[in-house]
């Protein structure tokens, strides 16, 4: 019988203690999170035109090798033996 009490007691004490921690250590680590998420965001955004950029680049130097190969092979087609 003795075992109830003690471990409702340790139960309360844990409850209690609980409510007692320091909230503001991790509100400051949840907004430096944040921060960090924010930032993260940002930098991916950034990417993301970056790569888009980029693929616009590629797309058009595609096509100018495209042109210059076809202007190659109209100029060794005119040559014969």
């Amino acid at each position: 019988m003795k075992i109830r009490p003690m471990a409702l007691a340790a139960v309360v004490s844990s409850v209690l203690l609980m409510g007692c921690t320091n909230t503001t250590a991790l509100q400051q680590s949840v907004n430096d999170l944040s921060a960090k998420v924010d930032a993260l965001s940002n930098d991916v955004s950034m990417m993301k035109n970056d790569v888009s950029e980029t693929k616009n680049t590629s797309g058009m130097a595609y096509d100018e090798a495209k042109r210059a190969n076809k202007r190659i092979d109209n100029m060794a087609q005119s040559y014969t033996k």
